[in-house]
């Protein structure tokens, strides 16, 4: 199946539906939100996931919540802010949600004048826009990434960064799909991700839909892999990257980028501009959500630390830009010092 003909959200004649990513591999379960507490729940819990369809499925409750089937006369203005707030509180990493949020204000603000409906026909016009605009970038980060791969190489990634994780193709995954197709990666380790398993799950469920030849191993193993010289390049997605280049990703990414800075392995972070925050300095200043500690001391269910043994779940951690060989994007591949490059990237003043 091509990348392009696959996607885990997307408006339907009769409203959004959300592939719920926690029921994967085993089975495709698609969620129909009718109210902006489900969209909430669904990216609270994992059943969406990743900054950039975070970003979306935002996009996409924002039009949910205007027409909430338990008020359907209710005043849009006010439904619309109470929407915005719920979501923006659902997941502080990622700032492709605070990204999309702000988006849909601006957009909110040109079109709640107008007559009900055609408000909210021009909300979904909106975000579908937004959706279509994710494509793309996604479309231009994947063939910029390509050109840094050479024919036979082995790349590793951690987490998942494919389709699943965007509106489009993937940012990481892309990058690797792109790769594959023109001749220049011959594997892909998998890391497993503990402690949700998205790169067993996800990722290598997305890699058998591509036909890329893969294999899974444990987090542990990487230092490993790259002692051996089996490791040729790094790539990852990204949930924020702050205006120094510094790198918020899934919980395990820091480890992985020592160990490549240690072993030589180039180390690429592919994510679209709207992952970059300049208004974050650096990543510091990045918050860190920390999850349920059961998601640690349980593995599907079922308790693998002993009773009374807590856990402690921070979902991400930060590499610090010097431990960053290159990051992706839809503008091109940036290279330090990456203040400069970002902002002139953004658009903005490059400094010094």
């Amino acid at each position: 199946m091509a990348t392009t003909e696959f996607t885990p959200l997307e408006w339907r004649e009769d409203g959004l539906a959300l592939l719920d990513q926690t029921r994967l591999p085993g089975e495709e379960t698609w969620l129909r939100p009718k109210r902006v507490e489900e969209v909430c729940d669904a990216i609270r819990r994992l059943a969406v996931r990743g900054a950039p369809a975070i970003g979306v499925a935002a996009a996409y409750g924002l039009v949910v919540a205007l027409g909430d089937p338990d008020d359907p006369q209710g005043d849009l203005d006010a439904r619309f802010g109470r929407a915005a707030e719920l979501l923006l509180a659902t997941r502080p990493t990622a700032v492709n949600l605070r990204w999309a949020l702000e988006q849909g204000a601006e957009a909110w603000g040109l079109l709640h004048d107008l007559p009900r409906e055609r408000a909210i026909a021009g909300l979904l016009d909106w975000a579908r826009a937004l959706h279509a605009d994710d494509v793309e970038r996604n479309r231009l980060m994947a063939e910029q990434g390509a050109t840094l791969f050479a024919p036979g190489d082995r790349a590793l990634t951690h987490c998942n960064a494919g389709a699943l994780a965007t509106g489009g193709i993937g940012t990481a995954v892309g990058v690797l799909g792109a790769a594959f197709r023109r001749g220049r990666l011959a594997q892909v380790w998998v890391d497993e991700t503990r402690p949700l398993l998205q790169g067993a799950r996800l990722t290598a469920w997305e890699m058998r839909r591509l036909g890329i030849p893969h294999r899974v191993v444990t987090d542990s193993m990487v230092g490993a892999l790259m002692s051996r010289g089996l490791v040729d390049r790094v790539v990852v997605g990204s949930d924020r990257i702050a205006a120094n280049g510094d790198v918020a990703n899934k919980i395990g990414t820091y480890t992985v980028a020592v160990l490549a800075q240690r072993h030589g392995v180039p180390f690429y972070v592919a994510a679209p501009l709207s992952t970059v925050d300049p208004r974050t300095p650096t990543g510091a200043d990045i918050p860190i959500e920390e999850r349920a500690s059961e998601e640690v001391t349980r593995l599907a269910g079922v308790r693998t630390a002993p009773e009374g043994s807590e856990g402690f779940n921070l979902a991400f951690d930060v590499t610090p830009a010097e431990l960053v060989t290159a990051i992706v994007t839809e503008a091109g591949v940036h290279r330090p010092p990456y203040g400069p490059a970002l902002a002139r990237a953004l658009g903005g003043p490059a400094g010094d």
